[in-house]
């Protein structure tokens, strides 16, 4: 599903816990959260906001 980046919740250096929400997509009017998979620091964000994100791209890293 293609989708725009409405917002980017986390920054770099966070410490996230596993739910917490990286980012908010917008698709079809609808918001869908993005939630982190595992928890740890967010050492990257690969989105900002306004960009289009596919299914299976990489949003944000987290070790």
């Amino acid at each position: 599903m293609a989708a725009n980046v409405w917002q980017v919740a986390a920054t770099v250096g966070a410490v996230v816990e596993e739910g917490d929400v990286i980012a908010i997509l917008e698709s079809m009017k609808m918001e869908i959260p993005v939630e982190a998979p595992c928890a740890g620091t967010i050492t990257e964000l690969k989105v900002k906001p306004d960009d289009k994100v596919q299914e299976g791209d990489l949003i944000a890293v987290i070790s």
